[in-house]
């Protein structure tokens, strides 16, 4: 076994350690290759015992001899290092630690290196160490505990959400399942949509989880650290290896995932109710307007357009009965008229049924419902807006398909070749129904809804495409509705 002092003289300045791969500088002074390499990259290229300048065309050339020397070290036993090891530049006992530099000193240090460095006892230190240590468990240990407690009371909400998440698909899908088939979109849809506010909720809470669990990990690591280094009894090696020691931050605040059974029923109750209701009403909603006839004339509507709502291209005629799409404007737009190339009618429905027709030159047309908020203005690539939000609904017939909209969501159907069409709006059962009359009358969509404002019918043309409101002399407007329309005219 080589002697103590041998071995302190082939102790790196910089690391503390025996030499790794020893290189020699200009000066003479030996160190580790990668202590010296980081030494002279992070700082001025001075040698770190006698600061004697490294030239920046120098190379760091490996210490052949040295090498073999530990070579031969390293396979014997390493010794204890001991309370009482010395200095490896002057030889002195170990008895001062340097907070400035955060290395262990001597006596002769604190002349020469370390002079005007902020110095205290290995033994003080060690003592405020600790102390620090201890604190940073007792804190560690309370975080665990409260972390845990998050993470019980997150799994029991995730339980719940899940168990109220299967309670309401099949509350509601019982229900649906007694609706006509014309209903099963909606049980879709809201099936759907609690599906997705059920993922969200856990999603959130898995997130939530792993943010524990990630913490309780970070916790445990520098729980089995700190104490690794309270067992550690050479004072150098505990010092180092403390400075480098970086607990987790605070654990922060538990987030629960949002879920509120009410919010995802929404107005739900209100409209199964209804439609319960209605099943089990006899007789229904017409089914062709050549039914809807027979109930009378009341219920066809004389509709004709509202000059102020008229894009600036469209041009009115036939006492507003008649609307055309044409490239040259035919003024600037008033405050009141659509930016879209949209018109809507004059008249609005609240209660009761009504239905009209009209008739179009050409597909590239859209016929629908709104309510009066229904904006203006064009906030998209988008020529129009009907059925692009919650409060219309639309049916936009092209050249080869025709596509029912409704809160931005489209359903594809078939073309449609006639071009005399028929709107029923049904306010007490809350449907809208599409018919094509030509060659034969056919169901081209029907939406169900709650509508709880006035709706008007509003249209959007294509450019060259002309639409006409069709009349019948012994149509008329309920009641409340003829006062408005002679208002009007």
């Amino acid at each position: 076994m080589a002697a103590p002092w041998l071995e302190d003289r082939l102790t790196c300045a910089i690391c503390l350690g025996l030499y790794q791969d020893p290189v020699t500088l200009f000066c003479g002074h030996n160190f580790c290759r990668a202590c010296i390499q980081d030494w002279l990259g992070r700082s001025e290229k001075v040698c770190p015992e006698c600061r004697e300048s490294f030239p920046d065309s120098a190379e760091l050339r490996r210490n052949v001899a040295l090498s073999g020397v530990l070579e031969e070290l390293r396979v014997r036993p390493a010794p204890d290092p001991g309370p009482g090891a010395c200095c490896p530049r002057h030889g002195r006992p170990l008895e001062l630690f340097c907070r400035t530099e955060g290395l262990c000193v001597c006596s002769v240090c604190t002349v020469r290196e370390c002079r005007l460095h902020e110095r205290t006892l290995l033994d003080a230190e060690r003592r405020e160490r600790e102390a620090q240590l201890r604190a940073t468990l007792e804190v560690t240990q309370q975080q665990a505990t409260q972390a845990e407690s998050q993470l019980q009371e997150l799994q029991q909400r995730s339980s719940q959400i899940q168990s109220s998440a299967c309670t309401l698909t099949s509350v509601i899908s019982g229900k649906f399942n007694r609706l006509l088939q014309a209903l099963e979109m909606q049980r879709d849809l809201a099936l759907r949509d609690i599906e997705v506010a059920k993922t969200q909720a856990l999603e959130q809470a898995r997130d939530e989880k792993q943010r524990l669990q990630g913490h309780l990990e970070a916790l445990s690591c520098c729980d089995h650290r700190i104490r690794n280094l309270l067992e550690q009894l050479d004072d150098r090696t505990f010092l180092q290896e403390s400075q480098l020691l970086a607990p987790p931050g605070p654990l922060g605040p538990l987030t629960l995932p949002h879920w509120d059974e009410d919010q995802q029923l929404g107005g739900l109750k209100e409209s199964l109710s209804q439609l319960c209701a209605l099943l089990l009403e006899e007789g229904g909603h017409p089914g062709t307007p050549a039914e809807a006839a027979d109930f009378g004339s009341m219920d066809y509507r004389n509709l004709t357009f509202d000059p102020l709502s008229a894009n600036r291209h469209f041009y009115l005629s036939q006492q507003d009965r008649r609307v055309k799409h044409c490239r040259k404007p035919r003024g600037p737009g008033g405050p009141g008229s659509f930016e879209l190339w949209q018109v809507q009618c004059a008249q609005s429905f609240q209660a009761g049924q009504h239905y009209w027709e009209v008739c179009v030159s050409n597909h590239s047309v859209t016929l629908g419902v709104a309510y009066s908020e229904l904006t203006r203005r064009k906030l998209g690539p988008h020529t129009d807006n009907i059925g692009r939000g919650p409060s219309s609904w639309g049916l936009c017939i092209q050249e080869d398909s025709t596509q029912a909209w409704h809160n931005g969501e489209a359903r594809r159907l078939p073309g449609v070749s006639g071009r005399l069409l028929g709107m029923d709006l049904d306010l007490t059962s809350g449907c809208l129904t599409f018919y094509s009359l030509e060659p034969e009358t056919q169901h081209l969509h029907t939406f169900h809804a709650i509508f709880s404002r006035p709706l008007h019918p509003v249209f959007w043309l294509l450019e060259g495409r002309t639409l006409t409101l069709c009349h019948r002399p012994e149509a008329k407007l309920p009641p409340g509705l003829q006062e408005e329309a002679s208002g009007l005219s």
